[in-house]
């Protein structure tokens, strides 16, 4: 159900542990708070919730793909999550 965003930005956020995640868009910040903590076992401090509308693009070829829907969840916690460290 959680689909971690491992990209530049999302991995900065994570070192004043915010973690950024793809979240089924009918969960509400209740539901993703539970989720969380009971995945992870921290304590979640708060929740920003993003929805990312669908629609359609077209590629280099002129394909017309379709884009779903989707809500990213950038949740704050009080420990670090093992997840989203990096390797050296």
């Amino acid at each position: 159900m959680l689909k971690p965003i491992l990209t530049e930005k999302s991995l900065k956020e994570a070192k004043n542990n915010k973690y950024t995640f793809v979240v089924p868009t009918v969960f509400n910040k209740g539901q993703i708070k539970s989720l969380v903590a009971k995945t992870f076992g921290v304590k979640v401090i708060g929740i920003a919730t993003i929805n990312m509308k669908g629609g359609t693009k077209r590629t280099a070829k002129g394909i017309i793909k379709t884009i779903k829907p989707l809500k990213k969840a950038i949740v704050e916690t009080v420990e670090k999550l093992d997840l989203f460290e990096e390797k050296k």
